[in-house]
């Protein structure tokens, strides 16, 4: 019987700016084999998130940096090979955070690994709409948010992976909904194929003011992902009791070593009369997983919760892939086809 090889992508080097091909190695070696109490998996889908870049900076974040030659931390859906644990069959298909390589070691007990119910949405989605962008949304919203029928609730990014789940689930509890996106083939996307109320474009020039004519009663619960000029243009517009849930702020990830960067929730604590506002991890509330999974996962069933997938194949495509999140190039979540179930 042949080894199994496995393809795995390293840090080679800081990305200065938006990361490019050369910063990322690629290597080839032999699969593990899993000893007592582990499990081999075999990566079928890998995730694509925002997160990455600032694991691959060394600038103070909630979370330990790479060291050059790690493997890209990330997510990913993968199926049972082999198994040395009784509760996880060969055949089985599981998530969790296992990063950029063909093939992992797993244990019970190991962080976010979960079972995947291939009868409750396509497998992809277990990184995507059901997994972590789709509970980030769910929580980030709903428990830090609170959004209120008839309040208007703003997103920005709203074509990603996120912000395109946070408005949805913004419109199944009653809210008017505007977001905010680059181009306006992603708001058509926001506004016609999701159903937002309005769907404004950053990139059209007149964000401030474009807002404002979306937003005629202010905005009561703003879903930030982005920051810089967008969230410039949100702040006037924040009604008293306004909550500003922070999930991200992508317009930063990519500044230079030595650059000032202020969080939003930094920002807006800062004002004469802040909003409610923090950042918020999505593990907060990592018990409630499965749970959140079954709702979204009802959702799609019943036609209120729609999503797009853009897949990059081969896991060596994955260092190329990654800078359209910076440049905007992606629809909903942005995932690479690593392999088919055996």
């Amino acid at each position: 019987m042949s080894v199994r090889q496995n393809t795995r992508i390293t840090l080679a080097s800081r990305p200065i700016g938006i990361p490019k091909e050369s910063d990322f190695g690629i290597e080839t070696v032999p699969a593990p084999l899993p000893g007592p109490g582990e499990m081999l998996l075999k990566t079928l889908w890998l995730s694509l998130d925002p997160y990455m870049r600032g694991r691959m900076s060394e600038r103070k974040s909630y979370a330990k940096p790479l060291e050059i030659g790690d493997v890209i931390t990330g997510g990913v859906v993968g199926q049972v090979i082999e198994s040395n644990i009784p509760d996880f069959k060969p055949g089985e298909i599981v998530s969790g955070m296992y990063g950029w390589q063909q093939y992992a070691i797993a244990r019970p007990g190991d962080f976010r690994l979960f079972k995947v119910d291939p009868d409750l949405a396509p497998i992809s989605t277990a990184v995507g709409v059901t997994g972590m962008p789709g509970q980030t949304a769910y929580f980030g919203l709903l428990r830090v948010g609170k959004p209120k029928p008839g309040e208007t609730v703003v997103v920005s990014a709203a074509s990603g992976a996120v912000g395109s789940v946070v408005g949805q689930i913004a419109k199944i509890h009653g809210c008017r909904v505007v977001g905010i996106a680059g181009g306006a083939e992603k708001c058509a996307y926001v506004a016609d194929e999701l159903g937002f109320d309005a769907c404004v474009d950053y990139k059209g020039g007149n964000l401030k003011e474009d807002l404002a004519a979306a937003c005629p009663k202010g905005i009561d619960v703003y879903f930030e992902n982005v920051g810089g000029e967008v969230l410039q243009a949100v702040i006037p517009l924040l009604n008293p009791g306004a909550r500003v849930p922070v999930c991200g702020y992508i317009s930063a990830y990519n500044a230079k070593p030595g650059e000032e960067v202020k969080s939003p929730d930094q920002i807006l604590q800062d004002l004469p009369d802040p909003p409610e506002t923090r950042f918020f991890l999505v593990t907060e509330w990592i018990e409630e997983f499965p749970e959140a999974s079954r709702q979204l996962a009802d959702w799609i069933r019943k036609g209120k919760l729609k999503y797009r997938e853009t897949v990059v194949e081969g896991i060596e495509n994955a260092p190329k892939a990654f800078s359209m999140l910076f440049r905007g190039e992606n629809f909903g979540k942005l995932m690479v086809k690593v392999a088919d179930p055996e």
